[in-house]
């Protein structure tokens, strides 16, 4: 098909000739025979639903946009598809490479600095701005685009809005205020010059194990469905001749075409192996009203159907979404997604845009890319239709914007505004959705509400921690290691109680370990998973991880005294808690609130008249598992929430996990001076004298290496290796069944050694990973003999350096090595994946 002939796929004579051929479609849920298939990654867009894209073709736009392009030259062509992330990328440097996009990571900010105020945000706004529509030597002057991920509010900036994460709006079952939510994110984005969110994400998970899952609205399409128009108008506003940016509105972006919630094991950036019926019917489900509400862009999922990567799926990406469906926007790729196709790299990937990719996200990797773009668009290799066609189709959506004529981003109305981040509306209005998302699981003899005059002791180690609360893209990427005073105006939940409490005349009391002076009338538990996002928050069973479950042993007690406990769960996920709901009196499901921990006491206490000051309305659009078995029974259906006047007793729940006791999540492989199930500690000269670790003390290399048992949180809760030199010394963490870490190093993630440097080493020491024999990757961090002795300390060094240095990270035996050739002394207690260090050590 020409560019211009695509260009023109919206058109209503088009569509009502494509649709004359179209056979009828079932009832969503039906299955129906498919066609033959030559492989199970092929679609046959005849059987897919038919949206109603609402922006008629302008002529007069798309003369404007012949112009453009007629104009520009094949570097700035290129230049308009990729997108760089700011932590890589100098306005200077998207002037010259022509950049069309840039994006914000996970932790990237201004400066580096990832609590940066927001007037620093909008300066850098308009340095880039500046920078793209400079038009000295000749250049073509294309406004550059900003995305973001404000998912629950724009949670990038201290000081904004933190609603709910979508697995708790989904639990409201109300459009209106999902509508009202969009809105307020909308104008927060504004204020610092933003035009573009990567929201909403429209998955429909379907495995709990998924580190992703709270970022769904439901299991239920129908349910993501009837929300999914709502929250875009929100964003964008109803589709119409205005530029969106005219209003007090964003971009908005649909997110991950298509089923990264099916994925197998629910693994993050997997594979859902699935037919195209059950593709279409769960998974596609919400695009229809997404395309019909004029969502202008929509990004490709990093996962894969069938073994095919979607990032490269020229049968998803333009037979069905652009053709079939008239997706009339513009599709930009996850982080670097586009390395991980077949024949791909990230520096270079030209499947990707051939497949129907308008706008690759090339956050680090952009300069190389752009490069061989270049030179593939010369060569043919990408045609020239093509590129036009994916400029084009950026190009009509900034036009719609109206961003060319929107000027510098802080002359723009609401731009400045910073009295709009965490306003009290906007903070009412979360404190609102709070309120309506919480789920009420248990009540036994309807102990709640509680009335606010009394003796409350709040217990748990969630009580006053916001980050908590808030879960994984809240200020950083895994919105971890983040204090209260990084939320100013926000609410903890221990705060929100306390005020109800005081405000009543009663007392109230924290106590994380449950622990008390005057008996209380009440105690209220508040426990849960810790924040992550992605891959990072995969699990292999649907439990908490063992070092969360100390709050259970809180409720048992107070219980044990003939103290009424109330649970409150933070959660992005139904897990199996069937120990803690027998533990407890009352169970409330609070799933990831925000900063309005206001909201959560609303629910708990009785008005000054001692009624039911806000009802329970909350209602599971999960099932809730009866075991920690992602494929086992469940204990309840979708729909199922109690309110206060529920007279229900669910008694004596088992407590037999239905699962093997293994740790809750990967990415562990040393722990408490002790190697995981499945890993060994290893002592080595590098050649054939290795000795395995097991009991302490131990000596290896002939005598030369001792290794003992150290103390460190707990007792021997490391173990410290002692060399004088006299030869090469390697401790390495081996495994018979390598792992797959390439999701881990496309990005921030970072192996992390909790150790103690006890004594300088007498030379170098170097940290490698290996991938089998004859296979690695060294690095010779230049500090890493510079820490401080004497102090334990978490260190962290980017997967992604030993990547570079080699290594095959699909495939690695051997993920933490330390070696020297003179003498050391160190003690070692934690060796994991994260993202979270005291220091992290670059590269060399």
């Amino acid at each position: 098909m020409t560019f211009k002939a695509r260009r023109h796929l919206a058109s209503p004579l088009l569509a009502l000739t494509l649709s004359t051929a179209c056979v009828a479609l079932p009832s969503p849920g039906k299955n129906i025979a498919a066609p033959a298939e030559n492989s199970a990654a092929t679609v046959h867009p005849e059987i897919w639903p038919r949206a109603e894209w609402p922006y008629p073709e302008d002529a007069s736009v798309e003369a404007r946009i012949d112009a453009i392009i007629a104009h520009m030259t094949i570097e700035e062509k290129v230049g308009q598809v990729i997108q760089a992330d700011i932590a890589s990328v100098t306005p200077d440097e998207a002037r010259r490479y022509h950049l069309g996009s840039i994006l914000n990571g996970g932790n990237s900010a201004p400066g580096n600095d990832e609590f940066a105020p927001p007037a620093d945000w909008l300066a850098l706004a308009d340095a880039f701005y500046d920078a793209s529509v400079d038009t000295k030597g000749g250049r073509t002057a294309v406004p550059i685009i900003w995305g973001t991920d404000a998912v629950h509010g724009h949670s990038n900036i201290v000081g904004a809005t933190i609603f709910p994460h979508n697995v708790g709006l989904g639990a409201m079952r109300d459009p209106d205020l999902l509508e009202r939510i969009a809105e307020a994110t909308a104008l927060e984005l504004r204020s610092t010059g933003m035009e573009w969110t990567f929201a909403p994400t429209i998955t429909v998970p379907q495995d709990g194990r998924w580190g992703r899952a709270y970022e769904g609205y439901s299991q239920d399409p129908a349910l993501v469905a009837s929300y999914v128009g709502r929250f875009i108008e929100g964003l964008q506003g109803k589709p119409g001749d205005r530029p969106i940016l005219s209003g007090p509105h964003v971009l908005a972006s649909t997110k991950h075409f298509l089923a990264d919630g099916g994925t197998d094991q629910g693994r993050d950036q997997g594979d859902a192996k699935i037919s195209e019926t059950e593709l279409r019917d769960i998974h596609g489900s919400p695009y229809v009203p997404a395309i019909n509400a004029g969502v202008q862009t929509i990004m490709a999922s990093f996962s894969s159907w069938n073994g095919e990567k979607i990032t490269g799926h020229k049968g998803l990406l333009t037979d069905v979404l652009k053709q079939r469906m008239r997706f009339g926007g513009f599709i930009v790729s996850d982080w670097n997604a586009h390395g991980q196709i077949s024949g791909c790299t990230n520096a270079s990937c030209p499947q990707a845009i051939n497949a129907g990719l308008d706008m690759y996200m090339a956050p680090d990797t952009w300069k190389p890319l752009y490069n061989s773009l270049v030179q593939q668009a010369k060569d043919g290799i990408v045609p020239m239709d093509r590129l036009e066609d994916a400029v084009a189709n950026i190009l009509r959506v900034k036009i719609r914007a109206g961003l060319f004529e929107a000027g510098r981003p802080s002359s723009r109305p609401y731009s400045g505004r910073f009295e709009t981040l965490g306003s009290a509306d906007h903070r009412a209005l979360a404190r609102e959705a709070v309120r309506k998302s919480l789920v009420l699981i248990k009540n036994d003899k309807q102990i709640l509400p509680l009335a606010a005059n009394s003796n409350i002791l709040v217990a748990g180690d969630g009580a006053d921690d916001i980050s908590r609360a808030s879960g994984g893209w809240t200020l950083t990427w895994q919105g971890t290691g983040i204090d209260n005073d990084k939320f100013p105006g926000a609410t903890s939940i221990w705060q929100g109680i306390k005020d109800a409490v005081t405000a009543a005349g009663g007392t109230a009391r924290h106590a994380p370990d449950g622990s008390f002076t005057d008996k209380p009338d009440a105690a209220i538990v508040i426990f849960g998973e810790t924040p992550y996002a992605e891959f990072q928050g995969d699990l292999k069973t649907l439990q908490l991880k063992s070092e969360l479950k100390g709050p259970l042993a809180t409720m048992r007690k107070l219980k044990a005294q003939g103290i009424p406990v109330v649970a409150v769960f933070l959660t992005g996920r139904p897990l199996w808690t069937n120990p803690e709901i027998n533990a407890s009196d009352a169970f409330v499901t609070a799933w990831l609130p925000g900063s309005e921990g206001g909201g959560v006491a609303d629910m708990l206490f009785r008005n000054k008249n001692g009624n039911v000051a806000h009802e329970f309305q909350g209602k599971l659009s999960f099932t809730w598992p009866m075991t920690a078995d992602a494929k086992g029974p469940r204990l309840f259906d979708l729909g199922y929430g109690l309110t206060t006047g529920s007279a229900t007793n669910l008694g004596t729940l088992s407590e037999e996990s239905g699962v093997a006791n293994e740790e809750a999540s990967a990415g562990l492989f040393f722990d408490k001076g002790l190697p995981t199930a499945s890993w060994s500690l290893l002592v080595s000269d590098g050649q054939s004298d290795r000795t395995r670790i097991t009991t302490t003390p131990a000596e290896a290399i002939g005598g030369r290496v001792l290794v003992r048992a150290v103390d460190h949180l707990t007792q021997e809760g490391a173990r410290q290796f002692i060399s004088g030199g006299g030869g090469p010394t390697v401790v390495e963490l081996v495994t018979h069944a390598p792992i797959d870490v390439s999701r881990e190093a496309n990005g921030d993630v970072l192996l992390l050694m909790t150790m103690r440097y006890d004594k300088r080493s007498s030379a170098p020491v170097k940290l490698s990973m290996r991938c089998g024999d004859g296979c690695g990757g060294e690095i010779a961090p230049a500090d890493l003999n510079t820490l401080d002795v004497g102090k334990w300390q978490t260190v962290g060094v980017p997967i992604k350096c030993f990547a570079n240095a080699g290594a095959d990270v699909s495939k690695l035996d051997a993920p933490f090595q330390i070696s020297t050739t003179g003498s050391i002394n160190f003690s070692l207690s934690r060796v994991a994946l994260g993202t979270v260090a005291d220091t992290i050590l670059g590269c060399e």
